[in-house]
């Protein structure tokens, strides 16, 4: 078997003559050599006896828009990495297909969709270095000079996700909350990936990231300089699912990997290359290091159908914020 890497065409695969080939669209973090991408495609690939070829499509919210636009012309068989809150906003465009899984799943929440089938999930968190004052809220991140990189809600879950955190953590005080916190912003980026090198190359004090973040650091590079913050709101959560597309040429090769998505060979994998918690706990437990990690006292989490109705508000809210 040879393994390619094209970047310039943002697509990887491992290619085997006369192999059917399972083709997913991702977010750009699950692809690379470092993401959750390759270990999943050989442990898959040995299964099926197939070839799995991811497409890097961006972030979770740019992933959404070009299956949109592709709609049933996509070459896609599964879209894996959009999150709870894109979950409605998916469903209206009646591209996806039901998943055939029966699973109990290890949740903060009750999960019961026959679509869209969560293969991770984690809770949001600016994550900084030890040694710097840490702020215990939003509203104290707001009071304070500390620099900041986010994503943008309108192309990144994240970023999406902070909005939503704002809104159901301030409620009609979030305008008020976005134009304290306005100053903080140093740069608003379209990505996770962006926003994190921004911190990791020093050019802010924190990012917004997962409270699991920091196991990243302490676990592959035994680095435990970096923490997590708990603010006393609660966090929200993020929950991230896969779907088959409807019009998928493979729809039964697609469902065995949606399968596969709820096996330990899938599940086991995420700790430690997503740094997300699993959806179902591996058979050997979570990796040393995660029983350190920030617990939230209480989660925050809109159910998708109230996720879509107030987006497009939350979203004009920062935006009007970070405008002035």
């Amino acid at each position: 078997m040879l393994r390619a890497t094209t970047i310039a065409g943002l697509t990887f695969a491992a290619t085997t003559a006369g192999a059917e080939t399972l083709t997913i669209y991702a977010y750009d973090s699950f692809v690379p050599d470092y993401g959750p991408g390759p270990a999943v495609a050989e442990v898959f690939e040995e299964q099926c006896g197939c070839e799995v070829e991811y497409v890097a499509a961006g972030d979770g919210a740019a992933l959404l828009s070009r299956v949109r636009l592709e709609g049933a012309r996509s070459g896609a068989d599964i879209v894996l990495g959009l999150d709870s809150n894109l979950v409605a906003q998916a469903r209206e465009t009646g591209l996806f297909a039901p998943h055939g899984v029966d699973a109990e799943f290890d949740l903060p929440v009750t999960w019961d969709d026959d679509t869209f089938l969560p293969f991770d999930w984690g809770y949001f968190a600016f994550v900084g270095n030890e040694g710097t004052e840490a702020p215990s809220s939003l509203q104290e991140l707001a009071d304070s000079d500390l620099q900041i990189a986010i994503q943008d809600p309108r192309s990144s879950t994240p970023g999406l996700g902070l909005v939503l955190w704002v809104e159901q953590a301030y409620g009609e005080e979030a305008g008020a909350l976005w134009s304290d916190l306005a100053d903080n912003v140093l740069t608003v980026t379209p990505g996770w990936s962006e926003a994190y090198g921004l911190f990791l190359d020093g050019e802010v004090d924190a990012v917004l990231s997962y409270t699991t973040s920091p196991a990243y650091h302490s676990i592959a590079e035994e680095d435990d300089s970096k923490v997590a913050w708990a603010f006393d709101e609660g966090h929200y959560v993020q929950i991230e699912v896969a779907a088959v597309l409807e019009s998928s040429d493979q729809p039964e090769l697609a469902r065995e990997f949606m399968a596969f998505i709820a096996s330990d060979g899938f599940q086991s994998v995420i700790p430690t290359t997503n740094w997300m918690y699993p959806v179902i706990e591996p058979e050997g437990g979570l990796p040393d290091g995660f029983e350190a990690l920030a617990q939230p006292e209480s989660a925050l989490l809109y159910p998708p159908e109230e996720a879509q109705a107030v987006r497009e508000a939350a979203i004009d809210t920062w935006r009007g914020a970070l405008a002035q």
